[in-house]
C-alpha cells in the first residue's frame, strides 16, 4: 500500500491567508495543517508517499517536510500545475503507484478516526467512506437503501438524495489509474473523482463504510478555525508526528 496526499490548489476560498501560501500549509493549532493527513497515512504504516503539490509552493513543501527520513518515511514530490479534479491525481501518480494499491487522503481533509484497520484490511477495488453531515450538497453524496447497500453517488447535488457525505479518504487498488485515464471531464472541466466511485461500484467493487468521529474539511476560514479546536481538544494526544 502506498500513500497519496493531494495538496495543489489555489486555496481561493481562504484568500489573504493563501496569497503567501498554501492553503495546506497553513497552521491548523501547533502545526501545519499537512502534518493531520500526514500522520492518518504514516499511523497506518503507510511510509511510501507521493504528496502532490502547486508549482508555485514547491520549496515551501520540501523545506517543511523534506525526504520524509525524519518521519520514518519516503516523500516524493509531485507537481499539478492547475487543479483538474480530484482523480487526476492517480493518472499524475501512475509511475509512482506502479503495481501497488493505494490509500489517498486529501491535504485539508482532517479525521478523528483512526484508519489503520481499514487500510490494512484492503485487499482489491475500492473503499471510501461516508459521514452524515448537515450541508452535504457541499460534498459527494452517497445514497443508501434500506439495507445500508449502495444505491447512487452523486457529486454536490443541488438535492442531496441522503445526509451522507464522501469525506476526502480514498482506497484504490492498482486498476484505479486506468479508471482514472477513461474518465471524462465533467462540465466543469474536471476528472470528478466521484466517476471513479461509480466505476467500481458499477463493477461491484466498492466498499463503503461509515466515519463515525469528526471530520472536517479545513478549507474555509470557519471550518480552519474549528480544526484547530477540534486539535486542541481532542487530538492531540493521537498524533505520532
Amino acid at each position: 500500500m502506498k500513500g497519496i496526499i493531494l495538496s495543489g490548489g489555489s486555496g481561493t476560498r481562504l484568500k489573504p491567508l493563501t496569497n503567501m501560501t498554501s492553503k495546506q500549509l497553513l497552521p491548523v493549532y501547533n502545526k501545519p495543517m499537512v502534518y493531520y493527513p500526514l500522520n492518518t497515512l504514516l499511523r497506518a504504516g503507510i511510509k511510501d508517499i507521493l504528496i502532490i503539490i502547486a508549482p508555485e509552493h514547491a520549496g515551501n513543501y520540501l523545506n517543511l517536510l523534506g525526504s520524509g527520513k525524519e518521519f520514518g518515511a519516503r516523500f516524493t514530490y509531485e507537481i499539478q500545475d492547475e487543479p483538474k479534479g480530484l482523480a487526476e491525481a492517480f493518472i499524475i501518480a501512475e509511475s509512482f503507484l506502479e503495481d501497488e494499491n493505494v490509500t489517498m487522503i486529501l491535504g485539508d481533509n482532517i479525521f478523528q478516526n483512526d484508519f489503520s484497520e481499514d487500510i490494512k484490511s484492503f485487499k482489491s477495488g475500492g473503499r471510501i467512506f461516508a459521514k452524515k453531515v448537515a450541508d452535504p450538497s457541499r460534498f459527494g453524496v452517497v445514497e443508501f437503501d434500506d439495507r445500508m447497500q449502495v444505491v447512487s453517488i452523486v457529486e454536490k447535488p443541488k438535492k442531496p438524495k441522503s445526509e451522507y457525505a464522501i469525506p476526502g479518504i480514498y482506497i484504490f487498488d492498482n486498476k484505479v489509474v486506468e479508471y482514472a485515464k477513461n474518465v471524462i471531464p465533467s462540465k466543469r472541466g474536471e476528472i470528478e473523482i466521484t466517476d471513479l466511485h461509480n466505476a467500481y461500484l458499477k463493477d461491484g467493487e466498492l466498499d463503503v463504510r461509515m466515519v463515525e468521529g469528526e471530520w472536517i474539511d479545513a478549507g474555509t476560514h470557519d471550518s480552519l478555525l474549528d480544526a484547530s479546536i477540534l486539535v486542541r481538544e481532542k487530538l492531540q494526544g493521537d498524533m505520532i508526528i
